[in-house]
């Protein structure tokens, strides 16, 4: 169904002429119904939310085109211009560092892997490139200022209609939790 409504999105059945005479697509009235959201799952530690990435899988097997993206962790032959496909709809992309970036190891170089790959996913998300986009562990880059939040809150207003957003990370900050349509904080603690 996703599909169809796409296409009619296309394909307008009549455009209709503005006032200052060009044409106008007029969208399906679904689409104008359908509300991408924003949601937060965040815990006290810095975790991987499996539930996430359930939704992310599930998602790009209906057919959905997925962007997952990991902040904080990296590896050999990442960043944006080497994204892992899993499936024809879903990319995978960590930031070009050659390892995890924790406060303490963060560096120049962290940083400058971390302000590419957030460049590249505000890209993505200003062209509608994908219909979800997971940001992994943003609250910590917030957190260890590699990425400013202002840009963030800017960002998720300004995102196209349709898209859904899912930011995950421990200590989100208060006015991204306040932007959020739903927040899921999980409590458990682990056993050291």
């Amino acid at each position: 169904m996703v599909s169809q409504l796409s296409a009619v999105n296309v394909s307008p059945a009549s455009p209709s002429v503005s006032p200052s005479g060009s044409a106008k697509v007029l969208r399906h009235p679904f689409l104008q119904a359908i509300e991408g959201t924003v949601q937060v799952f965040t815990s006290p530690h810095r975790s991987f939310f499996t539930n996430v990435m359930v939704q992310a899988l599930r998602s790009a097997e209906q057919g959905r085109s997925v962007l997952i993206v990991q902040f904080l962790r990296g590896g050999i032959n990442q960043g944006p211009s080497h994204p892992t496909q899993m499936g024809q709809n879903l990319d995978w992309i960590r930031c070009g560092y050659a390892g995890c970036i924790t406060e303490a190891t963060r560096d120049r170089t962290a940083a400058a892997a971390v302000t590419e790959l957030w460049q590249h996913t505000r890209l993505m998300i200003e062209q509608a490139s994908y219909g979800l986009v997971v940001l992994d562990e943003l609250s910590l880059a917030i957190q260890y200022d590699l990425l400013p939040e202002s840009e963030v809150l800017e960002l998720l207003a300004a995102r196209p209609p349709q898209l859904d957003v899912v930011l995950t990370g421990p200590q989100m900050p208060s006015a991204i939790l306040a932007l959020a349509d739903q927040v899921t904080e999980y409590r458990r603690d682990f056993l050291p």
